[in-house]
């Protein structure tokens, strides 16, 4: 006779503290089998050293050394398509429910809207709760019930309903003895997804008192790396949001608290207008002429541009697989402004390097800094990226770590004349635009 159980799926929050779903698995009788699946629909499209699988990958062995060594628990780990490997769970178990946190972006609504056609056929639920942000959906909305596009208004709406709502946190880890025991689990390992170890290490995240205190201050200056790392933890749930968000609001400087907001800001607007992941926000927009010159964007991909800043920034980004935000706003600007090529591209190639790449926020950043997005930059606004080395990194501290050779004669020239530039991309989005 099969064992019956109910099943709590992993996905973007890999913690057993705080956590609403597996809390909400583990108040049901029957024991709960903790999964995560591999989507070889996502994995096929990264690079074989991706420093997040990696990063996946060992904080799960971490967590599931925890659940052996203290409660003989395990976590099931699976490669392969979402729905083929619910077709192989429902021969082995006898399942009541599936317990999963929400996902907001457009592939894992199909997704999930998928699984949960195919549970249902069995007679199975699927149940799944607000996890990675404080508000969803349409829960911070105009008073006619439409999305804020606006950040400012958003924003202000958020804290009000935040300063009125309890926000409860899940005491998930003091009920991990409910986890189903000594059970026979799947187990899969990088090799044999294709994966290699990556070389690439994620950062630890840094969220001291201090460092909220003086974010203000600091978060401008690329070269004092005094930002807290904190992008792909938020991204893959290794902590909550709730915790985050409650160290945040007990400081007095609300910059960071405001930071942390943008992010469900722009997951609000993907969800609202999932068509802003490939178009345009405003869909004139989608009329610019891009020039699209594949030899220009190898050279900004390989921080080969001649302009230092920019260089700078492309180069740390291959490196580190991070980039100070200050700096992603002018390599962002550069590529679409001066360059002429679509935001699209920069996107992807972001979503390949970003440790901490979110398709919610980079595609929100990326209409800004094109001027083709929610309250984005006017498109007449084009960063000098020369004048903002003296604004941002006076004593070049950042551009010395990141593009040493900048004062040598093998360094490239200007691959295009700022001046120049800024003309022809006036010309280019009047034209479109008009």
């Amino acid at each position: 006779m099969k064992q019956q159980i109910n099943i709590f799926w992993f996905r973007r929050d890999l913690r057993l503290d705080d956590n609403a779903g597996l809390f909400e698995a583990l108040q049901e009788k029957h024991p709960v089998l903790p999964i995560f699946i591999f989507d070889s629909n996502i994995l096929e499209q990264l690079p074989k050293d991706d420093a997040r699988v990696t990063f996946i990958y060992e904080t799960l062995q971490t967590m599931k050394q925890t659940l052996q060594e203290k409660y003989q628990s395990d976590i099931a780990l699976f490669y392969g398509q979402p729905l083929q490997i619910y077709k192989q769970l429902i021969e082995k178990y006898t399942i009541e429910t599936v317990y999963t946190n929400s996902d907001y972006e457009p592939y894992a609504g199909k997704r999930d809207s998928e699984i949960k056609g195919f549970l249902e056929t069995h007679d199975i639920a699927f149940k799944t709760f607000k996890d990675q942000v404080i508000f969803e959906k349409n829960e911070v909305v105009k008073t006619d019930g439409s999305p804020y596009v606006v950040y400012t208004p958003y924003m202000k709406q958020w804290k009000a309903l935040y300063k009125t709502t309890l926000i409860k946190q899940y005491d998930s880890e003091s009920n991990l003895s409910k986890l189903a025991k000594h059970i026979d689990v799947d187990d899969c390992n990088l090799s044999e997804m294709g994966f290699e170890t990556a070389s690439q290490k994620i950062k630890k995240y840094t969220v001291t008192p201090h460092l909220i205190q003086t974010y203000e201050a600091t978060r401008n200056f690329p070269g004092e790396d005094s930002t807290s790392r904190l992008g792909p933890h938020l991204r893959f749930g290794t902590v909550s949001i709730r915790t985050m968000i409650e160290k945040a609001t007990a400081q007095k400087n609300e910059i960071f608290w405001q930071e942390l907001i943008w992010r469900e800001f722009f997951m609000q607007i993907l969800w609202h207008f999932p068509h802003t992941a490939t178009q345009s926000f405003k869909p004139k927009y989608d009329r610019i002429v891009w020039r699209n010159n594949e030899t220009e964007f190898k050279a900004w991909c390989e921080g080969k541009t001649g302009y230092p800043l920019v260089d700078a920034g492309m180069r740390q980004l291959n490196e580190t697989g991070f980039m100070h935000n200050r700096v992603r706003m002018l390599v962002g600007s550069f590529l679409c402004k001066h360059l002429l090529i679509d935001w699209r591209w920069g996107e992807a190639y972001f979503a390949e390097k970003l440790h901490d790449y979110e398709m919610a926020s980079n595609v929100g950043n990326w209409q800004w800094v094109a001027g083709c997005g929610v309250d984005a930059a006017p498109y007449f606004r084009i960063f000098n990226p020369t004048t903002q080395i003296e604004k941002f990194d006076k004593d070049l501290s950042y551009i010395k770590q990141w593009v040493p050779d900048f004062q040598e004669l093998t360094y490239p020239t200007p691959i295009v004349d700022h001046k120049m530039a800024r003309e022809r991309c006036l010309k280019v989005y009047k034209e479109a635009l008009n």
